[in-house]
């Protein structure tokens, strides 16, 4: 079997033409990037890539003459192909793990295909038939209507300042049973004494843990906030391969990794990076949060293998479009996703579907409207920024009731 083509299926989410933005698309700048592998067999797989998808897909191009001719079985061996080859222009980023990802992933769903079995059962069998999810809420109404569904955790995320008494309000919403996250992921970064405030006035709330509260270059950072917080933390979600996500762990700077399935450098880069991580005991949450259906498919296999699996992250009330451009759909039942039995990856492309969404942009400027910055400082654009009204800020108006 050789490797003859490979495909790129670039689109936009929430761009059907005449249509307003839909929510949930990340301010009209989101991509999906699919890739599709043919084989002179007949068998085809299918991949996503995540990171910078309008620019992954000339990388993913990029490496298309030193795929074509090659055993799409030999997975390990072409990854290491791949991953020499792009070094040449420095270390592996987000563009460079997004496309070593894709690919990897449509190798691992052609093998299951060709054996007829699913890719979990090719990475040693799976530990459960279904994985736990959580979804997002920015408000207690929208946090009720995620337990209403059946989920059992909820994450709420900030661009910027932290709002202490959403998240307090929230938590009385859910009540004590549900697994609570807070996401503080900048721009604009907190300062890691700020980081430390926040993190000591959600301490009362019970979280499951506390996502990105500092820059992710700012590792030393992160391990200050881990010694002053009594709440797990998390972090990882912008890292590829076992060499990103290895400082995190070594240095035991989180509870929680979370590699991105669409950019940390594929599936068998997750496993090994849940196996690092299982050394530590430390658990494994994937992010999801600007992936398509395809990744999702492949973090399920994952996480079905791994005894440290702790969650998925899933935009539960996301772009309608997602449920039109693959086959099946993944539905969550009583807060989770069944592991899929059919063989490779379980998915096709619905590639009619994917066509009529073309890509039109992929960034995004700064989100002026959503507390990211100081009032009157949106057009400093500053990367962090020290909170001015620090205690009224910072602190829990009600920091009496808890």
């Amino acid at each position: 079997m050789k490797i003859t083509e490979i495909k790129t299926y670039l689109m936009q989410v929430g761009g059907r033409p005449g249509l307003a933005t839909a929510e949930g698309s990340f301010r009209g700048s989101r991509n999906w990037l699919f890739v599709r592998i043919e084989t002179d067999e007949g068998v085809s797989g299918i991949g996503e890539c995540s990171g910078w998808p309008r620019v992954i897909e000339r990388a993913v191009q990029d490496f298309a003459h030193l795929l074509v001719g090659e055993d799409p079985r030999d997975i390990d061996r072409l990854w290491h192909r791949l991953y020499i080859g792009a070094m040449g222009h420095g270390m592996t980023g987000t563009v460079g793990g997004g496309a070593l990802t894709g690919i990897e992933m449509a190798l691992w769903d052609i093998k299951g295909k060709v054996l007829g079995q699913p890719v979990w059962n090719l990475l040693g069998g799976r530990f459960r038939d279904t994985i736990p999810v959580y979804g997002h809420a920015t408000t207690p109404e929208r946090a009720r209507e995620l337990i209403d569904r059946g989920y059992k955790a909820a994450k709420v995320s900030f661009t910027g300042a932290v709002n202490l008494d959403l998240v307090a309000s929230i938590r009385d919403a859910v009540g004590p049973d549900v697994d609570l996250m807070v996401d503080a992921h900048g721009p604009s970064w907190m300062t890691t004494r700020d980081a430390i405030l926040v993190g000591r006035e959600l301490e009362p709330l019970d979280l499951l843990f506390y996502e990105d509260p500092v820059a992710p270059e700012n590792l030393d950072a992160l391990a200050k906030v881990r010694d002053a917080v009594d709440i797990p933390l998390a972090a990882g979600e912008r890292v590829s391969t076992i060499w990103g996500i290895r400082p995190y762990i070594d240095r035991q700077l989180v509870d929680v990794i979370q590699p991105d399935t669409g950019r940390a450098g594929g599936i068998t880069q997750m496993r090994k990076m849940a196996a690092m991580a299982e050394a530590q005991f430390i658990t494994m949450a994937p992010h999801s949060g600007s992936l398509g259906p395809v990744a999702e498919f492949a973090a399920l296999h994952v996480m079905a293998t791994i005894p440290n699996a702790l969650m998925l992250e899933r935009i539960e009330f996301d772009w309608s479009g997602r449920y039109e451009v693959v086959s099946p759909v993944l539905k969550a039942v009583n807060g989770a996703l069944p592991v899929p039995d059919a063989p490779g990856l379980g998915v096709e492309l619905v590639e009619e579907e994917i066509e009529k969404y073309p890509s039109a942009r992929n960034v995004t400027d700064v989100p002026k409207n959503e507390g990211a910055y100081e009032e009157g400082t949106f057009d400093e654009c500053v990367y962090f920024q020290t909170r001015g009204r620090r205690r009224s800020r910072l602190r829990l108006k009600r920091t009496g009731e808890h």
